[in-house]
């Protein structure tokens, strides 16, 4: 259980903040960056559940919940010491990214193929999942960079990349099960 007593406690004055395993890095580090734009998007899906109901919601909520557990295995680096660890981190498991799938699966099977590219809108779930979406994939890149210097867990690289294939589908089910979708004309405005 976390108990915070105090939310303020200056240890970052200085450009540096503590990571899971107690390392102090630079608050610019892209560990730190990676698992800070997962917190972005947790605050974006807040936002994006305003205009959720029913099994969305529930949905958006469980996606919340990963999200805080994804942040807590980013900021823990060093997997191959996990066996070594008192209490060991929490990491992003498979079936996390399984649920996932099979959560977009389910929606897919009620929309029609696409037949052009849509752009972000349409009803406001819409277009603030497609806000979610676009910050997933940049916390995908942010990993997948950090995964070529230091150990990742690749579940939560997986889940990254699932979870933005997830709020497409979503945002598509946001607007009438896809009639409502904005459809990309190419060269419109020539």
């Amino acid at each position: 259980m976390v108990v915070l007593n105090k939310i303020y406690t200056k240890t970052g004055d200085h450009g540096e903040t503590a990571l899971g395993n107690g390392a102090r890095v630079a608050k610019h580090a892209l560990r730190v960056s990676t698992y800070g734009t997962s917190d972005e998007l947790n605050a974006f899906l807040g936002v994006a559940r305003l205009h959720a109901t029913g099994e969305m919601d529930a949905a958006l909520a469980r996606i919340q919940n990963d999200l805080f557990d994804l942040g807590a295995d980013m900021c823990t680096p060093n997997m191959e010491k996990d066996a070594e660890r008192e209490y060991p981190p929490l990491r992003m498991a498979p079936e996390q990214v399984i649920r996932l799938e099979a959560e977009i699966d389910a929606m897919n099977a009620k929309l029609e193929a696409l037949r052009s590219f849509i752009l972000p809108g349409g009803s406001a779930l819409a277009a603030q999942l497609h806000v979610c979406r676009t910050v997933a994939r940049r916390a995908e890149r942010l990993a997948v960079e950090l995964a070529t210097m230091e150990s990742v867990n690749p579940e939560a690289v997986k889940y990254l990349n699932r979870l933005s294939d997830w709020f497409f589908v979503a945002a598509r089910i946001a607007n009438d099960e896809g009639r409502a979708d904005v459809l990309w004309v190419p060269g419109a405005n020539r």
